[in-house]
């Protein structure tokens, strides 16, 4: 499922700069709850499961936290919906740890797997409480965690059978989640998502057909715009008005002139 190494130099620091829960720390504040020796790098390879989530009194026993690349998507059952999408700059498995929220958390088991080959490290368990009950700042970021979980399976309730709307949501879900953990825009305004047809797909329970039909209209229209010239993958949904997004999101079929079918 995974291949682990020792832990590089940088990777506090990476952590403290990239990772929202840390951000604004120091290297040496988080090497106090977390020495290099006692966490290793895994890579987490593409359509593999790391772990079901919500079993009846299992937890685990560390966070991941998402590095460089990757995809993280949770499957829920039965519908084989997706849930959740995390990115590099993010953590998941807080709602499967025995404290903070994680303890009141319940669901229906969901699979988490690697959608995309990706870099993960994982923080200890012990460590974590141990921070998270020693450091204020730390503590009401991990809680807007679950927050931001609650908002993005808000977004989804809010998908609709008419095509244009349900992807608009599940987009609307995105930026909200990235620009509240300060990942996006970049500087020119566009928020990115390495975001595959598939995905679309089974969040929004539509075919995949379907979703690329409204993707073309939503660039048409100017909502999407084309993938930069130094694009790194062939997934890539780059949305330049957000704000023009809204109007779809909460549109009827009557309001969207330029999806063809009624």
């Amino acid at each position: 499922m995974a291949k682990a190494q020792s832990v590089p130099t940088p990777t506090l620091a990476t952590i403290c700069d990239r990772v929202f829960p840390f951000r604004g720390m120091t290297p040496t504040t988080l090497a106090a709850y977390f020495p290099t020796n006692s966490l290793t790098v895994e890579t987490l390879f593409s359509n593999r499961p790391i772990y079901t989530a919500f079993l009846p009194n299992t937890y685990l026993d560390s966070l991941y936290v998402v590095l460089n690349e990757g995809l993280i998507i949770t499957r829920s059952t039965p519908l084989d919906r997706i849930v959740s999408l995390t990115y590099p700059g993010s953590c998941f498995g807080m709602r499967n740890l025995p404290f903070s929220h994680g303890q009141a958390t319940r669901a229906f088991p969901s699979l988490v797997e690697a959608y995309k080959t990706a870099q993960v490290v994982k923080l200890p368990l012990a460590a974590m409480e141990a921070i998270y009950h020693e450091d204020d700042e730390f503590r009401d970021r991990y809680d807007y965690l679950f927050e931001l979980r609650i908002k993005f399976q808000y977004h989804l309730l809010n998908c609709s059978t008419y095509p244009p709307q349900a992807v608009a949501a599940l987009l609307r879900a995105l930026i909200y989640q990235e620009r509240e953990l300060g990942n996006q825009p970049n500087p020119d305004g566009i928020y990115s998502f390495d975001l595959p047809i598939d995905v679309i797909a089974r969040a929004c329970q539509l075919n995949s057909r379907t979703v690329e039909q409204v993707l073309k209209g939503l660039q048409k229209e100017g909502f999407l715009t084309k993938p930069p010239k130094d694009a790194t993958t062939e997934d890539g949904v780059y949305v330049a008005n957000p704000n023009g997004l809204k109007e779809v999101y909460s549109a009827t079929r009557d309001k969207v002139a330029w999806w063809p079918l009624r």
